[in-house]
């Protein structure tokens, strides 16, 4: 099973996404990919990632901690990791947000999705939700892939690296938030993700 989480004002149209979307799919895999619009309240995209979880492990006679592993981005890597320690599976973290709820906190209001014009309300409720949510540091350091980017220009890439210590993956030098290079490193990252490393 394979879960991706988008970044916050993101969608599945994320051109990560729909890249991954493609190598799963190339692998005859689509059956075990699942990359849904997440809703603006934490709690609630949780919720719809658990329950795609239960649903799926039962269908296919799988078993989370062994065969799931998630995928987030920025805000999704938050969300990956909280499930991850939930879990005990493993993550890919993309540029993840460490503290969210300090990144976000000036974008309460009605806003709109990058991919789309469909506004949107994030409320001061969604970061209580947030810090409810919050994982710790990573019980096991080796169930992680992170890519964190020294370019990165809305997170810092610093504390994407000291809080993943120990994991896999790599720091690039340069890039961006949105790692629009990504294809480079999507072979290694898929390696992981399908438990070749």
């Amino acid at each position: 099973m394979i879960l991706y989480l988008h970044g916050f004002r993101s969608s599945p149209k994320s051109f990560k996404a729909q890249l991954m979307a493609q190598a799963i799919k190339d692998h005859g895999l689509e059956h075990m990919w699942y990359c849904p619009q997440l809703p603006p309240s934490p709690a609630q995209a949780l919720n719809q990632c658990r329950e795609w979880i239960q649903t799926t492990a039962a269908k296919h006679n799988l078993t989370p901690k062994h065969d799931l592993t998630i995928i987030g981005s920025s805000l999704g890597g938050y969300y990956a990791s909280s499930l991850a320690e939930e879990i005990q599976c493993r993550a890919v973290v993309l540029n993840p947000s460490i503290n969210p709820m300090k990144t976000l906190k000036d974008y309460i209001g009605t806003l709109t999705y990058y991919h789309s014009d469909e506004p949107f309300e994030f409320r001061p409720e969604h970061l209580k939700e947030l810090e409810a949510i919050a994982p710790p540091k990573p019980s096991d350091p080796s169930r992680y892939y992170l890519l964190a980017c020294t370019g990165d220009e809305i997170l810092d890439w610093r504390e994407m690296a000291d809080w993943f210590k120990g994991s896999h993956g790599r720091v690039i030098e340069g890039s961006d938030h949105g790692i629009s290079d990504f294809e480079k490193y999507m072979p290694d990252v898929l390696n992981f993700v399908l438990n070749k490393t």
